[in-house]
């Protein structure tokens, strides 16, 4: 009896210092602010709205977050998420100005595992001059002739090694298949590592690294994000050695990966450890991004038949020329194909692979009347503009045609960010995406049971994408 008046009391106690807190508080940020706050609410004490926010992440509408206080409050609102008080916008001029800000006005912030895991040093967080000289080293490096060529060879021969492999009776699983193939091509340009021993233990630390990338910000042993800075030191171990072989051979007036191109630049602030870090970071779109692009072309590919015969009949048609020429296909021929390039356009709109970047503000900020104030951190939401139907008609259907005379360079559309972070890979991106269609529909055609295109949820979780596939008469 004891027991249970101790356990209501102290029940009672807490509700009422949730609420004093939460009222305290309200009331602190409307005096402070005199309600020029955009509308919103900051949910619980200390969790905010973070368990709705991820949870919404993991299911079939993962915008229903956004949706529901769009709808409450406005296309800007505040909220509270990852342990800081957060400027929401899913506007697309908001989003604008602070994509195209500098440092002196929004600087990146993030949850504090993934800032920890990142390191002080990562592009995802440096700022000001050294951001830009790394920025445009790797920038100006992705987009050069020569490594576009190498991406195509080292594409076209692992995107054949592994369908060679496909059986007609076996389920194929794509996602999985394409972050092999992502993964190898992206190591070789980032460190000329080739398949084998040493790419199997670097691949496995990778994986232990990136689990913890969204996990609980408590580093003591056992924890995940303990586990993952181990994983981290093991890999900044490894390319360190390859840094330093180079270091110590010199001459990188050709520059054959990352690491050349980074060493080239002599000023003494781009030391072994940045240059490592920043490596392995870079590392992350081979797991995630790229693949999931290619995943997901596929998969809207099987739901849009007539889309998926008109990207076939293109690509068929440039292999049959290519093959009359007694010529293989270069990487121009690839990003050539306009309505390849429609697809993974729309599938960059729909999929939406990057969600969306998170500042923080250094001081006060007003856009378009929406106040936000220093030390808050702001969200900039891709998915709710991308899916926006007063900035694209029907925007839950697949539609590549769409982009026929629309413009890409719109901030209505920002599958890569923009500003001074835009991401530098996104020729590569469309580059691998544009190779991997063309091997799949130029030498299979795929089908579920009983002969029904696959339909599949969109869920990043679930993405893998088995299809079951019948190889065609090249």
């Amino acid at each position: 009896m004891d027991t249970t008046w101790i356990l209501f009391v102290t029940l009672i106690f807490l509700c009422t210092l949730i609420l004093y807190y939460k009222n305290r508080l309200s009331h602190k940020l409307k005096s402070k602010h005199k309600n020029q706050l955009p509308l919103g609410t900051l949910g619980w004490p200390f969790i905010g709205e973070t368990i709705e926010f991820v949870s919404c992440a993991y299911t079939d509408h993962p915008e229903s977050f956004m949706d529901k206080r769009r709808t409450m409050y406005g296309k800007v609102f505040k909220s509270h998420i990852f342990g800081s008080p957060t400027i929401v916008s899913t506007d697309a001029d908001v989003n604008k100005f602070i994509l195209q800000s500098d440092a002196k006005v929004f600087v990146p912030s993030y949850p504090k595992s993934l800032m920890e895991l990142m390191g002080e040093s990562s592009i995802l967080l440096i700022n000001g001059t050294l951001q830009r000289r790394i920025h445009g080293l790797i920038g100006a490096f992705f987009k050069s002739q020569q490594l576009k060529v190498q991406i195509t060879t080292d594409m076209q021969k692992y995107v054949q090694e592994s369908m060679e492999k496909w059986k007609e009776d076996q389920p194929i699983y794509i996602q999985d298949e394409t972050k092999k193939i992502a993964f190898h091509v992206l190591v070789k340009a980032l460190i000329s590592l080739e398949p084998g021993e040493e790419m199997e233990l670097l691949k496995k630390h990778f994986q232990e690294f990136i689990s913890g990338l969204m996990s609980l910000p408590i580093n003591l042993p056992g924890t995940k994000l303990y586990q993952s800075l181990q994983a981290k030191k093991k890999m900044v171990k490894l390319v360190r050695k390859i840094i330093q072989a180079r270091r110590n051979k010199g001459n990188f007036e050709v520059p054959k990966d990352v690491v050349d191109v980074l060493l080239t630049d002599t000023s003494e602030k781009l030391t072994d450890d940045l240059i490592a870090d920043n490596i392995i970071d870079m590392m992350i779109p081979g797991e995630d991004s790229v693949p999931v692009l290619m995943t997901l072309a596929t998969k809207y590919l099987s739901e849009c038949p007539v889309a998926l015969q008109q990207l076939t009949e293109e690509n068929i048609k440039l292999k049959k020329l290519k093959d009359q020429l007694g010529e293989t296909l270069c990487w121009s021929d690839y990003l050539s194909l306009p309505f390849t390039q429609k697809v993974i356009t729309e599938t960059l709109r729909m999929g939406n692979i990057i969600n969306g970047v998170m500042r923080k503000a250094l001081k006060d900020v007003e856009i378009k009347g929406y106040f936000i104030p220093q030390g808050w951190c702001v969200f900039t939401n891709f998915r709710s503009v991308h899916l926006d139907e007063k900035n694209f008609e029907l925007p839950y259907q697949f539609n590549p045609w769409r982009w026929q005379n629309k413009d890409m360079n719109s901030y209505n559309f920002t599958p890569f960010g923009g500003g001074q972070r835009l991401c530098p890979g996104i020729d590569l991106a469309r580059l691998e995406a544009s190779i991997f269609l063309h091997h799949l529909v130029t030498q299979f055609r795929w089908y579920a049971e009983e002969d029904t295109i696959v339909n599949f949820p969109t869920v990043r979780m679930k993405r893998r994408m088995p299809i079951l596939v019948r190889r065609v008469e090249p």
